[in-house]
């Protein structure tokens, strides 16, 4: 893009290429659709190129729209931190909405430190956007989406930092007489009916991969749920098992009257992470509110661990 031509094309030529279509992207950046067709027959000028074509009923990238995107990405974040000058970011300043793809489980364990950054930041808004079925794309999920949270190992290139740690445990109700002096067998493990949380056939939880590899058969789920949240309720007043986050029974037994014990198998453990794209290095919002979240979340685990102790 020459010195002749207008720089502001340069975000909407990023909302194109990232969102690969022309609605998402006026949406994205609040222009009307009409608006994003000029600007996209402007750039298609530019660069003597179609950058976005028709494939069935949606849009792909050309060629050179692919080698345009990541250096769109680098450039345009940085002429926005030349233009703004050297001055500090100053949140309280600012209006931003921040999309983060997680379960229900991880929008449990990150509500508090969301909120806590949202209220230093009044103009900051955050959606709360449930894991899609398919597999998760770098391209597609970092590009649209300011975060995910989710397990490593599964596929994403991009930047990570660690969130959060936690096990799995047998969630039951007390009256279940297949507790023995607070603990289950793996044979009555095995036989009771379960409640599940399905997140898709390609998001196996650890405590899934884990059962996969264990001896023998067992039955079919008599429960199957979405979400994590619902197995407590579902749990309670039945025979059903369900392996849960620890945390998660923790907090959520108590009012459902239901009681967790050490699951009889070997230990699952679950690691979650925040993703991100690395083109959001540069972007100050991004990076004030990533390193708030991670560290307000961090002080809370830390004071939930004092107060065990």
């Amino acid at each position: 893009m020459g010195a002749d031509h207008d720089l502001n094309l340069l975000v909407p030529l990023r909302a194109l290429l990232e969102e690969a279509n022309v609605t998402r992207a006026a949406q994205r950046v609040q222009m009307g659709q009409s608006s994003m067709s000029s600007a996209l027959a402007r750039l298609r000028a530019v660069f003597h190129d179609e950058l976005l074509v028709r494939v069935g009923r949606e849009y792909a990238l050309t060629p050179l729209a692919r080698v345009l995107l990541p250096q769109v990405q680098a450039a345009v974040p940085r002429i926005e931190r030349v233009l703004a000058g050297d001055a500090r970011f100053d949140p309280s300043e600012h209006h931003r909405r921040f999309s983060i793809m997680m379960t229900d489980y991880g929008a449990m364990r990150l509500h508090e430190a969301i909120a806590a950054a949202v209220a230093e930041a009044p103009g900051f808004a955050v959606d709360v956007i449930p894991l899609p079925e398919r597999p998760i794309e770098s391209e597609r999920d970092l590009f649209t989406h300011d975060f995910v949270v989710t397990v490593p190992e599964v596929g994403i290139e991009g930047r990570s930092a660690p969130l959060l740690a936690d096990e799995y445990v047998c969630l039951l109700d007390p009256a279940n007489p297949a507790i023995a002096d607070g603990e289950l067998t793996f044979e009555d493990f095995a036989r009771l009916p379960s409640a599940v949380a399905d997140f898709g056939r390609i998001h196996f939880t650890p405590a899934d991969r884990r059962l996969r590899e264990l001896p023998g058969e067992r039955a079919a789920p008599r429960v199957t749920s979405a979400a994590f949240l619902s197995l407590p309720s579902v749990v309670a007043g039945t025979d059903l098992v369900a392996v849960v986050p620890r945390v998660l029974a923790e907090r959520l037994g108590p009012p459902t009257r239901t009681v967790f014990v050490a699951a009889p198998f070997e230990p699952a453990g679950i690691e979650l992470l925040l993703w991100w794209h690395e083109s959001r290095d540069s972007d100050p919002a991004h990076v004030w509110f990533r390193e708030r979240l991670l560290e307000t979340f961090a002080e809370s685990v830390e004071a939930d661990d004092g107060d065990v102790c």
